[in-house]
């Protein structure tokens, strides 16, 4: 195993010299009890720094950072067919960032415990610098974010991912971040709430709940290890999936050409219309505006509220501001199957009203549980996620979606093997089969893997658990 490219062998590397993955998770929970976290109710008009506009809008007063703000949503994608809503209309480009490092031949990745003011359980692993723009010019007048010097001072050589990637296209109007992992090669102060982490060890952390958060995942998912493979590949390393997503990671050729799915995807983005127009809060059908939230009279779907923060380790010490908060766990799950051989995965091609492109490559299943208890909107392939036998189902774990702008969101992330019977051809036409190599040669652009399959894709797993 030692003549292996670094990257690979962190992938197989659970044996850390820094720290064992034990000591990671003992850290998480020190770092729990340690950091004090306070988070408080607080009136949207009342809110410091924030104010509601004529329109029922919520701005921050400095003009950057979100605003929260009100569209009406026309499209011929799925059962509806127009509705009002409230979206966060981020415009500007956050980094989410990783350090990485070479050493004695393994390639370490330098990971955060950071606490975000919606996470479930306070501290999640957190990327190296995860950060708005508004927090890397210091609108808040809060420190600079650790390491930030590192990726503006970066050599196009040190670089081994650097991609625009879409968010939640449910909830934010055409939000984009920078996902990007350099290497470094000199010496790095590791500080207080940093750690270095193998990929193996982020592999095995990422099956516990809401440990690994969102922007981490998104991160990771753009590796190609594919990539790094050379005749030295011990083989026997891998678990037997692993092997067969390695085979999939390299195969070009699947039962569809590449060509044919960025023709799919082109042809989908003709058929589908989606139109979003701005529409003043107060005036959404359907939703009303009380002093502690922005939410629907049926109470369903999310709903948007204040809050105090105040946590002891970040630049800003204490601030406001609002979150959208879900009213039910949702479930991502991919389905994928050997075909000819090679295991492919079934992606399905979604609109939603907050999409940069109208349509973006999604998981098989991607709902909310609203959707899932209306026998006439249940999702596709639903039935066979939730029913699947437990010896398909290869990673079954709840994950947290982004705490600085969501309110205590997890959704159950699922990716099940199907059965040999499984129906390979008659499927929908916006859903298709594709290889590991053929998801990561698209992933190299922007906007066509949504959060959702960028999530699962971190979670594959390659070696034993």
């Amino acid at each position: 195993m030692s003549n292996q490219p670094s990257m690979i062998r962190s992938l197989i590397a659970q044996d850390n010299p820094f720290n064992t993955t034990d000591e990671l998770l003992q850290w998480i929970r020190r770092r729990n009890e340690e950091i004090k976290v306070a988070i408080e109710p607080a009136d949207l008009k009342s809110m410091d720094q924030w104010y509601m506009d004529g329109d029922g809008c919520l701005r921050h007063r400095s003009g950057k950072f979100f605003s929260i703000e009100g569209v009406h949503v026309e499209t011929d994608f799925g059962p509806r067919q127009a509705w009002d809503q409230p979206l966060i209309n981020q415009a500007e480009i956050g980094y989410i960032g990783i350090i990485a490092k070479e050493m004695d031949g393994v390639m370490y990745f330098l990971m955060q415990s950071k606490v975000e003011p919606g996470n479930v359980n306070h501290v999640q692993i957190s990327p190296t610098l995860q950060a708005t723009y508004s927090n890397c010019t210091r609108v808040h007048n809060g420190k600079q974010p650790n390491y930030l010097e590192y990726f503006l001072n970066v050599r196009p050589d040190h670089i081994i991912l650097d991609q625009l990637q879409s968010e939640q296209g449910s909830r934010f109007i055409r939000k984009r971040n920078r996902n990007i992992i350099i290497r470094v090669d000199d010496d790095i102060e590791v500080k207080e709430d940093f750690r270095w982490m193998t990929l193996a060890q982020l592999k095995s952390l990422i099956r516990h709940d809401n440990l690994i958060n969102m922007d981490t995942r998104t991160a990771l998912s753009g590796i190609r290890y594919a990539n790094y493979m050379d005749n030295n590949t011990d083989w026997e390393a891998f678990s037997p999936l692993g092997r067969d997503l390695i085979l999939s990671a390299n195969a070009p050729h699947g039962l569809h050409s590449l060509d044919n799915l960025l023709f799919l995807l082109t042809r989908l983005k003709v058929k589908y219309t989606l139109k979003i127009t701005p529409k003043p809060v107060n005036k959404l059908e359907e939703w009303n505006i009380y002093d502690d939230r922005i939410a629907r009279a049926d109470n369903q779907y999310f709903q948007i509220i204040g809050r105090k923060v105040s946590i002891s380790n970040r630049e800003v010490l204490s601030w406001y501001q609002p979150l959208l908060q879900p009213l039910e766990k949702g479930i991502c799950a991919f389905i994928i199957k050997k075909i000819k051989g090679i295991v492919h995965f079934l992606v399905q091609a979604k609109v939603e009203c907050g999409n940069f492109d109208t349509v973006e490559f999604a998981p098989t299943v991607q709902c909310s549980a609203e959707n899932t208890n209306d026998p006439y909107r249940q999702p596709l392939f639903l039935d066979y996620i939730e029913n699947a036998d437990s010896k398909q189902v290869i990673y079954d774990t709840l994950q947290s979606e982004e705490g600085g702008r969501f309110y205590r969101e997890q959704n159950r992330n699922m990716i099940v093997v199907a059965s040999d019977d499984f129906e390979t051809e008659d499927i929908p036409d916006n859903f298709t089969w594709m290889t590991l190599y053929q998801i990561n040669e698209l992933l190299r652009y922007n906007n066509i893997f949504n959060i959702q399959a960028r999530s699962l894709l971190a979670a594959l797993p390659y070696a034993e658990q």
